[in-house]
């Protein structure tokens, strides 16, 4: 057990927005720093690196040697690799087209265009999903999609003790359809297939299994109307259909109340 004197001395991490981190360039930390580096493009390789490789591959070191400068220039400008991951997770809500608070657009529409950036985003850069369970997700990017996302539910017309739940409905199941489909695109990129050859061989072979036969057969008529040539439109399909639901489900709560 974690004595109280312990954590008073290794106070637990919160947030590098909470802990007077102001961004820092050249002047910050006076001389000595690689000519041409600042946090903007330490975050900005940060982010092309974790795409590319993974959280499991990245580290301060491989950041160092694509930035080619040594591992401790890099800490002019962080302090750890957990402030480096909270600035690149932030950075990236940046890539959202958020809607014009005065745009006068239906909230149907705000809602559908959130969602559809939001999985998108989560698709993109697979990483994101388990450091947005990490973080307090405070920085101004994320704030701003937050916010808007909270504008957009309250455009709905939902009691006011309803908006939250609302807000949990949609961005939850955006959440974990963007995470599953960002994994599964990941997995077939690592076993050099396309996602309709990795979903073919996949079936094939489970349906191959006796104990997994008579599952199949049961779901046959439903994999059937779902309809879809490839993985990709049987995907946008179910999603249009799920988040569809979901709003008609607001629509009817409005109605109620």
């Amino acid at each position: 057990m974690v004595r109280a004197a312990d954590r008073a001395e290794r106070p637990a991490r919160t947030s590098v927005w909470l802990e007077g981190k102001a961004p820092r360039g050249a002047a910050a930390r006076g001389g000595g720093q690689p000519s041409g580096l600042d946090r903007d493009r330490i975050t900005e390789v940060t982010v092309r690196l974790l795409d590319a490789e993974g959280m499991a591959k990245f580290s301060m070191r491989r950041l160092a040697a694509e930035l080619n400068v040594t591992a401790m220039s890099v800490y002019w400008y962080v302090d750890t690799k957990d402030d480096l991951l909270e600035l690149a997770l932030d950075a990236v809500f940046g890539e959202l087209e958020l809607p014009a608070a005065e745009s006068g657009e239906d909230w149907r529409d705000q809602l559908r265009s959130l969602a559809t950036g939001y999985r998108a985003l989560l698709v993109r850069h697979p990483w994101v999903s388990p450091l947005i369970g990490t973080f307090l997700n405070i920085g101004p990017h994320s704030m701003a999609f937050s916010l808007c996302v909270q504008q957009v539910i309250r455009n709905t017309g939902l009691p006011r003790h309803g908006q939250m739940g609302a807000l949990s409905a949609v961005f939850q199941f955006v959440y974990g359809f963007g995470t599953i489909e960002g994994h599964f695109v990941q997995r077939c990129a690592s076993a050099g297939m396309t996602q309709d050859e990795y979903f073919r061989q996949a079936m094939s072979t489970i349906g191959e299994q006796p104990q997994f036969s008579a599952n199949f057969e049961n779901a046959a008529d439903l994999m059937e109307a779902r309809g879809g040539d490839t993985v990709e439109e049987m995907r946008e399909r179910d999603f249009t259909f799920a988040l569809e639901t979901l709003i008609a489900g607001i629509e009817t709560m409005v109605a109620r109340g």
